[in-house]
Formats: structure tokens, C-alpha cells, sequence
């Protein structure tokens, strides 16, 4: 049937099919939901939206639920599960076609999962990606600008994510929640909806926190625990997490204990540790405001830093901003290639460039040679920081083509290389 559909929307007109396109993202939506007969009715469905955190909240979450007993599904940025079975999210998308997240929680339903965890997006929502999943929960994480060529202004992307707290508000479950970040200016608003439990978290129900070289200890619920995951942002990640679990009535202790038990996630502040007496840090930061975040976890070591920008024409402002943010956190920062899409991809690194008013970055357009110089040039006690990617598994190029990557397997090649030749 979705097959039929997608024909269908090829032999239309472009401006026709823009005209019925919220229409036709309904009806798919619908279909969706009626061939696996709407399983999101018979699990407990967990949200998560924001614009950064999604993926960590959701795995932190996961952890917490499964040291509870509870068998778990999740679909998100980094992968989809169902019990013990793992499939990596290669989409380059959070939330992949309608029918597939309702496929999703149609085999969560039938391997007995008590709980399904989904990462929930602004573009998501503007082809009805999240119609007819009838949530228990929803984590609101933090807003900041992003699509915002897809959207038309900051204010409909967050309008876009309110609908997803709209749809919480709709959903038929009993004993829904929302947990909202206060310390966001948007946070306020997806309180505002009409649930029975609100749950508002501010780093002040962290304290006394502290920001340790390789983790962070926080408090919870009087409770003092550890973490191997770094950053600020990781304690409003855990926080999260924790109100959800214990509105779900997941105990404090098992939180602790499944937090210390947490080795951290592929792609997120993840150290590459070949035995070299540097760091290499591989993360998925694409907004200014994440790259500064992750820049800000080792404001002490000098940063060799790796980037690039995305093209397509998407979020071209944050080019300039980011390039910004590079010069002036990092030691030395090399311009790459991440994925061009339709651009001229040095075009896109020339705009970055022009925003860097000081020598000391240069281009290297082939993005493994990018690395490798990173790592040639690293000393000891130095950090090497590639963003952009993460896990994701391609560089995408013109016309849909595309080329098998990831960040951390090519940093671990190129240090072997450097250890093997030093040896």
C-alpha cells in the first residue's frame, strides 16, 4: 500500500502534491497505524523531543527501565530495538516512514516489551510521523534553531515540537507525564499542556554536581551517583531520565546502579583510546550550541579540532556560527567535507572559512586526510575533536549518492597507522 502511494506522489505535479501533501502524510500516517492495528495502545510509549539530548536521554532511559526488569524497544538517531535484537539506524533520519516506527511497536507488542522509547522530530511531525502513537510520556530536553529552512522560522519549529506535547495531551493512556526542562526558555510551554503529571527538572535538582575529567557525579532523589558520561549537558540528560524512570516507579537505587553500569554512546563525546597519550573524541554535535558544549568538556587540554557543515541548503546559518565557535575554543582547526549533498562542498567550507579572522585553521577537503592530519599533528595531553557525524553511517553527496563512513573506525585506522609507524 505505501508503495502504491509513493507512485502515486511520482506522477504528480510538484505543486500539486504540495498542495495535498499534509493530506497524504495523514492518510500514510493512518494506514500505518490500522495494517499493525495500532500497537502503541497495548505498550507504554515514551517520547523524547528536543533538539539536543534525544539520542542520550533515550539511552540512558533505556538502561535505567532494563536494570528495572523491564524489556525494552527504543528507535532513535543511533539505532532500533526490540528485546535483545539491535539493528543500527542507517536512514541518515530519526524517525524513518510511517510504517516503520508502528512496525516497530507491532514486534515490540508481540516479543512482550512492557516499554517502547522513541526519539521524536520536528520533521518528523510535518509529514505526521507522530499520529497515532498514543504516548505515556513525554521528555522535553531543550530548543534551539535548527531546520529552519524546513520549517520557516524558529517560531514553527517550535511549533512543530509542541504538537508532539499536543499529542501527548490527545493520547487516551491513563497516568500520562511530562517531563520538561525549566532551565529551557521553551520549557515553560510543554508544561502547559493539560496532563495529570508534570514533572519540571532544573540543574538545581542535580546539586551538588560536579564535572569530572573522565564523568561527572550528580544528585538525585538525595542520592549522590556517578557517570562515566561527560559534560553539563549529560547531567540534564541523566535528570531527564530519572524522572521519567521514577514516574514509571524504577528505583532510585537501580537508577544509581544502571548509571554506574553506563559505559557511554557510540558517537556522543565517544573517546577512541588506542593506547596514545592524547584524547580522540568523536561527536555527533551539528549545532552551535552543542559544538560549543562539547568544546567546553575539555576547556583545559589544547583542541585539535575536525569539522565540517552540512549542505543542501539546510541550516546554512549556523556555517559561519560554527566556524566561530571553532575559532575560538581551538588551538588548530581543519576544515572538512560532511555532507554536501547538492553543493560544492568546498563552497560550503569557504563560507565557513570566511569566518575565521586569525591563521590558524586549514583545509583538507578529504575528510579521512582531515583526520589523519588531526592526529599527525596531536602532542601529548592534546584532544582531537571530530563533530558532525557521529555514527552516522554515509556522506551523502549529489543526486542521492552516497559513501559508506564513520568517524570513529577512521580514527582508529589512522592512529594504528601513526602507533604502527612509531613503533
Amino acid at each position: 500500500m505505501e508503495s502504491v502511494l509513493r507512485q502515486i506522489k511520482k506522477m504528480m505535479p510538484r505543486k500539486l502534491f504540495e498542495a495535498i501533501s499534509p493530506t497524504y502524510h495523514f492518510v500514510l500516517s493512518f494506514l500505518g497505524a490500522l495494517i499493525y492495528w495500532f500497537p502503541s495502545r497495548k505498550i507504554t510509549v515514551i517520547g523524547i523531543t528536543g533538539t539536543k539530548g534525544k539520542t542520550s536521554t533515550v539511552e540512558v532511559l533505556n538502561a535505567f527501565l532494563e536494570e528495572a526488569g523491564y524489556k525494552t524497544a527504543l528507535a532513535g538517531t543511533l539505532r532500533f530495538k526490540v528485546g535483545k535484537e539491535n539493528i543500527e539506524n542507517k536512514f541518515k533520519m530519526t524517525m524513518p516512514g510511517r510504517f516503520f516506527v508502528q512496525k516497530l511497536l507491532r514486534c515490540a507488542v508481540n516479543s512482550g516489551c512492557q516499554f517502547a522509547i522513541v526519539e521524536m522530530t520536528s520533521q518528523g511531525v510535518l509529514q505526521s510521523r507522530h499520529r497515532f502513537i498514543s504516548l505515556d510520556a513525554l521528555i522535553f530536553t531543550n530548543l534551539a534553531p535548527e531546520h529552519i529552512e524546513a520549517h520557516g522560522s524558529y517560531e514553527k519549529y517550535l511549533e512543530a515540537k509542541l504538537k508532539i506535547a499536543k499529542s501527548l495531551e490527545k493520547s487516551n493512556k491513563k497516568n500520562k507525564a511530562i517531563i520538561s526542562n525549566i532551565d529551557d526558555k521553551e520549557g515553560e510551554k510543554f508544561l502547559n499542556i493539560k496532563v495529570k503529571n508534570k514533572y519540571p527538572y532544573s540543574i538545581k535538582d542535580a546539586e551538588p554536581y560536579s564535572l569530572e575529567k573522565n564523568g561527572l557525579s550528580m544528585t538525585y532523589d538525595s542520592v549522590l551517583m556517578r557517570s562515566h558520561l561527560s559534560g553539563l549537558f549529560n547531567v540534564y540528560n541523566i535528570l531527564a531520565a530519572s524522572f521519567c524512570a521514577s514516574h514509571f516507579n524504577v528505583e532510585t537505587s537501580a537508577i544509581k546502579k544502571a548509571l554506574k553500569g553506563f559505559k557511554g554512546i557510540r558517537g556522543r563525546v565517544e573517546h577512541i583510546d588506542m593506547g596514545q597519550e592524547f584524547n580522540v573524541i568523536v561527536d555527533y554535535a551539528h549545532t552551535p550550541d552543542s559544538l560549543e558544549k562539547v568544546y567546553e568538556v575539555f576547556q583545559n587540554s589544547k583542541k585539535i579540532c575536525v569539522l565540517g557543515n552540512t549542505g543542501g541548503g539546510r541550516d546554512r546559518w549556523k556555517r559561519k556560527e560554527m566556524a566561530k565557535i571553532a575559532e575560538l575554543h581551538c588551538s588548530n582547526i581543519i576544515l572538512t567535507n560532511e555532507d554536501p549533498y547538492d553543493e560544492d562542498p568546498r563552497a560550503i567550507i569557504d563560507e565557513m572559512a570566511r569566518a575565521i579572522t586569525i591563521p590558524k585553521y586549514q583545509i583538507i577537503m578529504d575528510r579521512r586526510n582531515a583526520i589523519k592530519e588531526a592526529i599527525k599533528i596531536a602532542d601529548t595531553g592534546d584532544t582531537v575533536i571530530i563533530t558532525g557525524k557521529g555514527t552516522d553511517p554515509y556522506i551523502m553527496g549529489p543526486n542521492g549518492t552516497k559513501i559508506e563512513w564513520d568517524d570513529a573506525t577512521v580514527a582508529r585506522e589512522e592512529l594504528e597507522k601513526i602507533i604502527n609507524e612509531n613503533n
